[in-house]
């Protein structure tokens, strides 16, 4: 996550404690990651960090140098380690999105991914985790905080802001528009809460998809049963998610609701991890008039060539409000403004624009 990391560095520079620091805060890329003929690898630290606190970039999803995830995940194991050799005071690792959080449940015999990620690099010497939207709530407790403290940053409220900067701007466009004509969608029954959170922050409708999944295969539903208090013709619906990996849910609500005939059908999510074949069926969506407009955060790196493949795709950054958080937790400041409920209302009047 270089260009990332670079991004949030630029930001850093605006606050003043920072202003004396930049020849410390420049240390972005410093790591060098060393190939050997076997496959195998070595991470080596390029300049001193003795006593110094590290935070470490990471994406093992879509990147722009594009490193596959499995050797992303590797050579995040082995540049904590190269810093914990190097005598760092502590190692903070920041992972807008972690690819194996949807690894959390727990059966008989299978594996729990996110566990065994979290486990490796609690135990490697990493203090604290960073993460933008988390599958689950549940999976925060995978760490042990005398170990490892991990913080979960709602990235949903940086689209909600969105929404309200750029699509609402004033209360009496809430008022009018938003809340008799707007509603929010969940993508199934487990995201209800988030899409109810949505609703909650504008004060419009809430609707839920129920999907019935075939679980003999992967990314495979049967079928779809949606559940409104309201009639959602002529609505202006928003299907809100965590991530969009295939598209496949996505395009099976949407094409569901399609006969309860809205106004306009647009997506929300913050991680775009857009998995083959995304991006065909969000272009085709597109294409037949289903889909109006999608929205995510740049969580997971999205190439200029996705950009132009899929329609009215925009892309809502997330390097500054990184950068405050960095700067809240090197300032021993609450990050509980960053975590508190979003209400479009009283943002409304009074924007705080990061």
């Amino acid at each position: 996550m270089g260009s990332y990391a670079s991004r949030v560095v630029s930001y850093l520079k605006k606050y003043p404690s920072f202003s004396s620091m930049t020849e410390e805060i420049d240390r972005v890329n410093t790591l060098q990651t060393t190939h050997f003929a076997d496959g195998e690898l070595e991470v080596v630290v390029g300049s001193t960090i003795r006593g110094k606190n590290v935070y470490l970039f990471s994406s093992a999803a879509q990147n722009e140098a594009g490193v596959r995830l499995e050797e992303a995940k590797m050579e995040l194991y082995h540049a904590v380690d190269a810093l914990k050799r190097s005598q760092a005071e502590s190692i903070t690792v920041f992972e807008p999105f972690v690819t194996c959080a949807r690894s959390d449940r727990a059966t008989r015999r299978n594996s729990v991914g996110l566990w065994v990620h979290f486990k490796i690099l609690s135990s490697l010497g990493v203090n604290h985790i960073i993460t933008y939207q988390l599958h689950s709530d549940k999976s925060k407790s995978m760490l042990d905080p005398t170990v490892c403290v991990i913080d979960d940053v709602p990235g949903l409220k940086l689209l909600k802001m969105r929404l309200c900067d750029y699509y609402i701007r004033d209360l009496e466009t809430l008022e009018k528009v938003v809340r008799p004509t707007w509603a929010f969608c969940s993508v199934d029954a487990g995201g209800e809460k988030l899409a109810r959170r949505f609703a909650n922050s504008f004060g419009a409708p809430l609707v839920i998809a129920h999907k019935q999944r075939d679980y003999s295969r992967a990314n495979t539903i049967e079928s779809i049963n949606i559940l409104s208090a309201v009639p959602l013709q002529g609505k202006v619906l928003w299907i809100v998610d965590d991530m969009i990996d295939t598209a496949g849910s996505a395009e099976s609500l949407i094409r569901a609701l399609a006969p309860l005939r809205p106004a306009e059908v647009n997506l929300i999510a913050v991680h775009a991890v857009f998995s083959n074949p995304a991006q065909e069926r969000l272009k085709r969506l597109s294409d037949e008039g289903l889909l109006n407009r999608i929205l995510v955060t740049d969580t997971v790196q999205c190439p200029d060539c996705l950009k132009e493949g899929i329609p009215k795709l925009e892309v809502v950054p997330s390097a500054e409000l990184s950068a405050q958080i960095i700067a809240t937790i090197v300032e021993n400041g609450s990050l509980s403004s960053l975590l508190d409920t979003f209400n479009a209302e009283t943002y409304l009047r009074e924007p705080r624009l990061l």
